[in-house]
This record gives structure tokens, C-alpha cells and sequence, in this order.
């Protein structure tokens, strides 16, 4: 007998788990319509494949089915996954990218030069040098020792973050599949996150996200939280822009 289609899988499937398409729809947010159309092999609502094979692992993780095994057949029905590409080509992982950065004043070496006045003026102080310190519009008492003047410590300005370029840092606190893409369609990553699992990825490009249990990770943009992305088992899309860059 031939092997079952993906659509008569999937709708089977969520009639054996005694749940309807509008169920269906409020546990994965994914519309009603684009339900039914997967469920008769009717793609031609989803965008494009990335989507496809996101609802169908969507679905078939819901249904209570193997959602590796049922995106794997859906690529063999429809012709093989995406080609795989060198993510070193437009997205490095934990691979530092080097800008031309404008270099500021060298506060070592002026804060070293300051320390070495103070450390002179001490040195002529303790051998016996002048007590009296006289200014054009003061005169100093006679005996009076005049304390040295205060010398202020240059401040050293904090690094920027590099401009125009993504950092996106992903934590699993559960297993959960991610699928990523840059701004053009390319696949970057898609697979399982395992918990415990930290991965960081730093890209000059817009980044497009998948995630299949959208509680089970944390997501840093930019090194800031982007808190909570949503409830247990949903499954959610985020889009990241790089920053903008630094006015020169």
C-alpha cells in the first residue's frame, strides 16, 4: 500500500487525538485555513518552505506525531530539504567580526604621565623642597605647609557595542527546535537546541527565527533580554534587525 501523505497523516492524526481544526489552530496559532489547506496537500498559503516546514513540525508535534520524522518525509514528498549552505558564508557562530572601530585618546598613557607628576612632586616634596606655594593673587602664610593640588584621574570612555551588526544569543532551558534564516530565505540553522545548550550568533543581516517551544529558551538581542517570547509548546516567529550604525 503507498505511504500516507503528510496532509492525511496530520489530519488523521488530530481526529484520533479528538481535537478539531479550530483546537488545532488555538494550540499552534496557526490559522484555521492554512490547517485544512496542509491537510488536503494544499501549500500554496504558506509563504514559502521555511513556513512549510515549520507549521508541518507545528502540527505534527501537537498531534501527538514525530515532528523530525514527519518534516523529514515532507521533504522527501516534496523534493529534499533546502540546500545546505556554509553558515561561515553570511553567519558566523561565536566568531568575533572585525570592524574599523575610531580609536579615541590613549588614556593610559596620559593617565601614566599624570601619575608620574604626582609621584615627582612627592619625591621633591619629602627631600626638602619649597613648603610655599605662591600664586599671583595670594600670598601664603610664613610656616604654612601648602598641600599639593588635587590631580583629577582622566575618565576612559566605555566601549560601543559594534554598529550594524545582530548578536543573538539562545539558551535552552528544554530542548526545543529552532529554525533560522537571514533576510534573504537562506537557511542559517535548523535543528534541536538541547537543554542546557547555549549557541550565539552574530550576523550584518536581518535574521528570521523559529522556535518551537517558545518558554523552553531565552533570547538575548544586542546583549539585552528579550523576555518572555511565549507560553509552553507555542510555537513563535521573531524577526531582528542589526543596530543602527553610529552616527561618524
Amino acid at each position: 500500500m503507498p505511504e500516507q501523505s503528510i496532509g492525511a497523516m496530520l489530519a488523521e492524526a488530530r481526529q484520533k487525538a479528538g481535537m478539531t481544526v479550530a483546537q488545532l489552530s488555538e494550540i499552534t496559532r496557526i490559522r484555521e485555513a492554512i490547517i485544512y489547506a496542509i491537510e488536503r496537500e494544499d501549500y500554496t498559503q504558506c509563504e514559502d518552505d521555511f513556513y512549510r516546514r515549520g507549521h508541518v513540525k507545528a502540527l505534527a508535534k501537537a498531534v501527538g506525531l514525530d515532528p523530525e520524522a514527519t518534516v523529514h518525509q515532507y521533504d522527501q514528498e516534496h523534493g529534499g530539504g533546502p540546500p545546505p549552505i556554509r553558515a561561515a558564508a553570511v553567519f558566523q557562530a561565536d566568531r568575533k567580526i572585525r570592524l574599523r572601530e575610531r580609536r579615541g585618546p590613549n588614556w593610559t598613557l596620559a593617565l601614566g604621565v599624570a601619575l608620574a607628576i604626582v609621584v615627582v612632586f612627592g619625591v621633591v616634596r619629602v627631600m626638602g623642597g619649597p613648603d610655599e606655594v605662591q600664586t599671583a593673587d595670594t600670598k601664603p602664610i610664613p610656616g604654612q605647609k601648602v598641600p599639593p593640588a588635587p590631580v583629577s584621574k582622566p575618565k576612559v570612555a566605555k566601549p560601543k557595542a559594534p554598529a550594524g551588526v545582530l548578536v543573538l544569543k539562545v539558551k535552552a532551558k528544554r530542548t526545543s527546535y529552532l529554525d533560522i534564516q537571514d533576510s534573504e530565505g537562506r537557511k542559517l540553522f535548523s535543528g534541536m537546541l538541547q537543554a542546557g545548550q547555549t549557541s550565539t550568533w552574530r550576523s550584518t543581516s536581518a535574521v528570521n527565527m523559529l522556535i518551537g517551544d517558545a518558554s523552553a529558551v531565552s533570547l538575548q538581542v544586542n546583549g539585552k533580554n528579550v523576555g518572555k517570547l511565549g507560553d509552553r509548546g507555542e510555537t513563535v516567529r521573531r524577526s531582528f534587525k542589526p543596530s543602527a550604525p553610529h552616527p561618524g
